[in-house]
C-alpha cells in the first residue's frame, strides 16, 4: 500500500441527508478505468468518503454538497478512456 486511506465502497444511496453530496458518473469505460483512477480524478474537489464502481458507471460520495457540485461542474463531459462522462 502507498499509505493512502482507502475509501469505502458505500455511497449512502439510502441516506436522504447525503444524497446531494453524491455524484453519479455515467458512460464510464470500466474495462479501463478503475476505482483508484476515479478517486484520483475526483479527489481534487474535496474529501471522498465513498466510491463505488459498477459496469459502465460509478458513484462518488463527498463530505459535502459543495464538493459534489464542484466535481460535477469540473468534470462534466470530460473524456476519459475515449468516452465523455
Amino acid at each position: 500500500m502507498t499509505g493512502k486511506t482507502q475509501t469505502s465502497n458505500i455511497t449512502n444511496k439510502n441516506d436522504p441527508k447525503s444524497i446531494n453530496s453524491r455524484v453519479f458518473i455515467g458512460n464510464l469505460n470500466t474495462a479501463i478505468v478503475k476505482k483508484v483512477d476515479i478517486e484520483a480524478i475526483f479527489s481534487k474537489y474535496g474529501k471522498i468518503v465513498g466510491c463505488s464502481v459498477h459496469k459502465g458507471y460509478a458513484f462518488v460520495q463527498y463530505m459535502s454538497e459543495r464538493h459534489a457540485r464542484a466535481a460535477v461542474a469540473g468534470e462534466n463531459a470530460r473524456v476519459i478512456a475515449g468516452q465523455p462522462l
